[in-house]
């Protein structure tokens, strides 16, 4: 028998006392159900946890890229059905000279900000100049390396933004000159990092340099995307509103979003079974098989390009010695985990960087050997863990990332004969100790920026604002330096096989497993297409019976 989610919400009304009660209870009054989102096309979705900014320079993780998505909008946008494919956004055309070293963005005439001011050429260099300029904190500051002289730039080595390869012909033609052919430059700029932001309202709010975040309050955030921020309640909701302004007004169905900061999964799914919710961000792990068998048609898994791995801070011993590394990430039966504890077909992880990508074989260097371990921590001085001292593993509020790292601590407590703790941050305590190196391991993802492996290796060079381990290799350096210049993308990809095997090799990280994303899901929730990066244009999502 098929049962709807509005028969689900009534018969568990009674259930959900307690924590779903004391959440709701703090969002105010007029906050809808699901039932009343879609009658209203109102989409209700669980983002996993608090955002720590909505400024696209400056964030760094998925649950702020979900909400910025909404209310900003790049160059080229996010494809509906295929991550490979370019959407226009911003631009509404483009073209490159012949060896995609140099590309010339037509940006619309109806695109507007949301205070009305017409989005320009000179909108996108401001941004890209703030991004670049040395000393502003934007961890993603390296991905626009790829503009010609943009790191000479930010290290300070030219002092003339006019040098940095990225020029407004006019208001509305934007070319930027890059460091060597780049064909999928198009999947780059749908990053976050790319996006424009409005430069009288950063200059309004302190400038580049002023760090308060001012101007992301609802009351002066100023997009140029399908959604305009109306409210932002820490700890309970972001909503967004459509947007009169927008360029493509007409297409979109959904007239409002909230995001839901829920981060323990137990609470968002019993908010998703009592009908508060339309899309959840994950599933409790133990509920998975219950939920296939029994609800195949709200349990959602999909193929996304991600990998779940621990870090490893190597500027502190016992960490800093690579044989202790390779004994921790040989202790990990990957299998196991998949197999007992994540439950949603998760692979596990034998590289890096996650089978998907197309002619980029993924090594099989990654294993489990318990025996091979003990053998390199005696090596290390550690001979059955003597002397071995009391570490901590940190991972941010989950239950999950708790199951999976009590997991991988019982197995290095247990092969090893070591003594390893769990420690439990909230997520932007957890974001700023993995920045400044106040961990001894921690709990780690990386999931696809764009569609290329080298999205998952440059995070791993010298001084990159995402690194977090404090390893550094020049040999890597110079191969990822070369693969971003590359001819074509068999020496693009020969170059990054070799970069991978030095980081394999020297393991800063202990790859665990390749994701699946798990998610309930309304079935009156259309347009919602599963695809490898989890990255869909709200534009086309709507809510029907």
């Amino acid at each position: 028998m098929k049962v709807t989610l509005s028969g689900i919400s009534r018969i568990g009304a009674s259930l959900v006392a307690g924590a779903i009660v004391l959440f709701i209870s703090g969002c105010g009054k007029g906050v809808p159900n699901a039932d009343e989102g879609v009658a209203k096309g109102i989409l209700l979705y669980g983002n996993g946890t608090e955002p720590k900014t909505l400024d696209p320079q400056r964030a760094t993780g998925v649950p702020e890229n979900k909400i910025i998505s909404a209310l900003i909008e790049g160059l080229i946008t996010y494809h509906p059905t295929d991550d490979n494919l370019p959407e226009p956004g911003m631009a509404e055309s483009w073209e490159s000279n012949e060896d995609a070293s140099v590309w010339t963005f037509h940006i619309r005439e109806d695109a507007l900000w949301s205070n009305g001011d017409p989005v320009t050429a000179h909108d996108f260099v401001y941004t890209y100049m703030r991004m670049l300029a040395p000393g502003f904190p934007g961890e993603y500051s390296q991905m626009l390396y790829i503009l010609k002289n943009a790191q000479e730039y930010k290290e300070g080595d030219i002092e003339d933004f006019a040098k940095v390869g990225v020029t407004a012909i006019d208001d509305k033609t934007l070319r930027a000159e890059l460091v060597g052919p780049t064909p999928y430059f198009l999947n780059m700029v749908k990053h976050y990092s790319w996006f424009p932001v409005h430069p009288a309202t950063i200059e309004a709010h302190g400038g580049i340099f002023d760090m308060t975040a001012a101007w992301t309050l609802p009351e002066n955030y100023v997009g140029n995307g399908p959604f305009v921020l109306t409210e932002w309640r820490p700890n309970q909701y972001v909503r967004v509103t459509k947007s009169p302004t927008y360029w493509d007004h007409d297409t979109m169905k959904l007239n409002e979003i909230y995001f839901y900061p829920v981060e323990d999964a137990n609470t968002e799914h019993r908010m998703f079974w009592s009908g508060l919710l339309h899309i959840t961000g994950t599933v409790p792990t133990n509920d998975v098989p219950h939920l296939r068998e029994n609800y195949p048609d709200l349990l959602h898994i999909d193929d996304y390009l991600g990998t779940y791995f621990y870090r490893f801070n190597v500027t502190e011993p016992p960490l800093d010695n690579p044989l202790v590394r390779k004994a921790l990430s040989l202790s990990i039966d990957r299998q196991a985990i998949v197999d007992k504890v994540t439950l949603g077909d998760q692979r596990p992880a034998y590289a890096y960087v996650p089978a998907g990508f197309n002619e980029y074989p993924a090594p099989h260097k990654v294993e489990f050997n318990p025996e091979k371990a003990k053998e390199l921590m005696a090596e290390a001085g550690y001979p059955n863990g003597e002397g071995f001292p009391e570490l901590y593993l940190l991972f941010n509020t989950s239950e999950g990332h708790r199951k999976i790292a009590q997991a991988v601590v019982n197995m290095w407590n247990k092969n090893l004969n070591i003594n390893m703790q769990l420690e439990n941050k909230e997520w932007k305590v957890y974001l700023d100790a993995q920045t400044h190196l106040d961990y001894d391991v921690s709990r780690s993802a990386w999931i696809g920026d764009y569609m290329d492996p080298i999205t998952f290796l440059e995070m791993f060079t010298s001084g990159n604002g995402n690194n977090d381990t404090g390893w550094s290799s020049p040999e890597y350096d110079r191969l990822l330096d070369a693969a971003f210049k590359a001819g074509n993308e068999k020496e693009h990809f020969d170059l990054l096989l070799k970069a991978e095997d030095i980081l394999l090799e020297e393991l800063p990280i202990a790859p665990v497993y390749w994701y699946t994303r798990i998610y309930m899901m309304d079935p009156r929730v259309k347009n919602w297409t599963p695809k490898l990066l989890d990255n869909r244009p709200y534009k086309y999502i709507y809510l029907s019976e």
